[in-house]
């Protein structure tokens, strides 16, 4: 029976809606491949396979907003696709990475993986994980990332592990942390929203740099990647602590 929801939506916009949803599903074929290289200790490419991942994830909420994907492909839940892949990419790859790697001590290797996996089990199943200003609530599992900086650091493993379960800790700590696709609530002024945003993409562009560089260096781009790092934490406890309502937005 023809429903109120393909009435209204053309058959570019359905096709578009596919697409994307297929574009979506495409970063857990980048997590595969992914897992692949780091069975052959090709782990240089896994990096990069992981960060093409990011790169997926980071835009296709975009274009799924442009298209109304939700009355385009009413039958998908693109949000349950979304954690799926993430889940995906975001723990048990690097997990997997840890595992075979020795960034973390052999004894405690195990133990360590398991505290992220569970930490990270919990914080994609809150019902608030993002919150209803479009934040994330406790350490969003960018476990990716904090390899890539491991990896990149080459410090003690001892050091790597006391930093991992740290940020598992993290999880449980309800402090919001920037979406940085969804900055809605970041600030009403949108100057300062966009300026987020190329600050972000400045900060992909330098961790690329390093990644492209490695095993060389460069000060400049640790130096952006870095702080980068240290404003989005700012950032973060800064809405946490005053949270954008209907009065701050005014004085902003």
């Amino acid at each position: 029976m023809t429903n109120e929801y393909s009435l209204k939506v053309t058959l570019p916009q359905r096709i578009a809606g596919w697409l994307i949803h297929a574009f979506t599903a495409s970063g857990a074929c980048m997590g595969l491949m992914a897992l692949y290289a780091i069975h052959q200790h090709n782990f240089l490419l896994a990096l990069w396979l992981m960060c093409a991942a990011i790169i997926i994830d980071a835009v296709d909420g975009m274009f799924a907003r442009k298209v109304r994907i939700k009355e385009a492909v009413p039958g998908v839940d693109g949000a349950l696709l979304d954690n799926i892949v993430d889940f995906f990419n975001y723990t048990m790859v690097p997990c997997f990475f840890l595992l075979v790697t020795n960034l973390l001590p052999p004894y405690w290797r195990l133990v360590c993986v398991m505290a992220i996996t569970f930490s990270s089990a919990y914080q994609f199943t809150q019902v608030d994980a993002k919150t209803t200003d479009h934040f994330f609530k406790g350490f969003p599992s960018y476990w990716n990332i904090a390899v890539f900086y491991l990896f990149f650091w080459q410090m003690s493993e001892s050091t790597n592990m006391l930093i991992l379960l740290a940020l598992a800790i993290l999880s449980f700590v309800p402090i919001k942390y920037v979406y940085p696709s969804r900055l809605d609530y970041l600030t009403n002024n949108k100057y300062l929203r966009v300026s987020m945003v190329l600050v972000t993409i400045l900060w992909g562009a330098a961790t690329t740099g390093l990644l492209w560089l490695y095993p060389q260096s460069n000060h400049f781009l640790v130096g952006i990647s870095l702080g980068y790092a240290l404003l989005y934490i700012g950032i973060s406890l800064y809405r946490t602590w005053i949270p954008l309502t209907p009065l701050t937005a005014v004085s902003e």
